[in-house]
């Protein structure tokens, strides 16, 4: 199934690069990405929906605001969450005219999945389920790194792509740190076998476009580790109602994520009322390079759940 690109602008000014598989007209999964990738990790995923013996959908994944082509405000307030949902938001109506402005599905991994998240708790009715892959729950995620220091220093990470000099010292040696980003394991620093020259070229093209969107998105979010400076996610409380899920969910969970350990998916029903939790053992933070083929069947059965009965 051949991959489209195009941009899509969007009526509040701004707009954003989108991979595609499907003729419009079907109903929609949307997907959306994480740091430090782009749209383009969903490649497989999207060519798989989009063919008629798997639900024949139409299959979009944009790039965030910030990340390839996609516009980059500079102000580093216009990456919080409330800007991103209202992105995604006027994405899903564009692209589900005639269908009741609703997806199918919204799909999500990463930093795309902090935007789900807060889509799903405020703009419910923008779609009929979700799947959040490998991205914590502000809930869960706000307890640990108040209370976690296992957690805190996981996150470690946060606070440095924050700095002023972040995007520079990241582009340094042929993007020597986002190349450690991804080759990092609990095992040490070894390159995994999905991450091939021609993978490699695409990362290219995202980062070359620019860093400091994806860096925008940290510094605009309180949700990382306090530091004596800076109290963080310490100074922060949400309220339970900021926090609910009321639409049937799926979280797909590699186990051996080095930043975002199981301990995140522990109370989740606290916040999500119908849950499904896939865990996924010898599997990392990016585990849709790694396993696409299984994160594809663990969707499949989430959408179309008689098929399973019926086998």
């Amino acid at each position: 199934m051949m991959i489209e690109t195009f941009l899509q602008p969007l009526p509040h000014g701004i707009t954003l690069s989108c991979r595609s598989a499907g003729p419009r007209g079907r109903p929609v999964l949307l997907f959306l990405h994480g740091f430090p990738e782009g749209a383009f990790v969903w490649d497989e995923l999207l060519g798989h929906f989009a063919q008629a013996c798997n639900g024949g959908y139409r299959c979009v994944a944009p790039n965030l605001r910030g990340f390839e082509h996609s516009s980059a405000p500079d102000d580093v307030g216009s990456y919080r969450p409330k800007h991103l949902v209202r992105d995604i938001a006027a994405l899903i109506a564009i692209e589900t005219q005639g269908q009741g402005g609703q997806l199918a599905c919204l799909v999500a991994h990463d930093w795309g999945g902090a935007v789900a998240w807060n889509m799903a708790n405020q703009l419910p009715h923008l779609t009929q389920q979700l799947v959040i892959i490998n991205s914590p729950h502000p809930g869960t995620f706000l307890r640990e790194l108040k209370a976690n220091p296992a957690q805190q220093a996981a996150s470690a990470y946060m606070n440095f792509l924050i700095r002023p000099d972040a995007e520079n010292l990241l582009a340094q040696d042929d993007y020597r740190r986002l190349w450690e980003f991804l080759t990092h394991s609990k095992n040490g620093f070894q390159t995994p076998d999905w991450l091939t020259e021609g993978v490699k070229a695409q990362y290219r093209v995202v980062w070359d476009a620019g860093l400091t969107g994806g860096c925008n998105l940290y510094r605009a979010s309180p949700l990382r580790p306090p530091r004596p400076q800076d109290p963080a996610a310490a100074a922060v409380e949400l309220p339970h109602n900021m926090l609910t899920v009321t639409m049937p969910t799926l979280v797909i969970w590699a186990l051996d994520d080095i930043a975002l350990p199981p301990v995140l998916i522990e109370g989740l029903g606290d916040y999500v009322e119908h849950l499904t939790i896939q865990t996924v053992a010898n599997a990392t933070h990016w585990i849709v390079h790694e396993k696409p083929q299984l994160i594809a069947q663990f969707i499949s059965v989430f959408l179309h759940p008689q098929s399973l009965s019926n086998s």
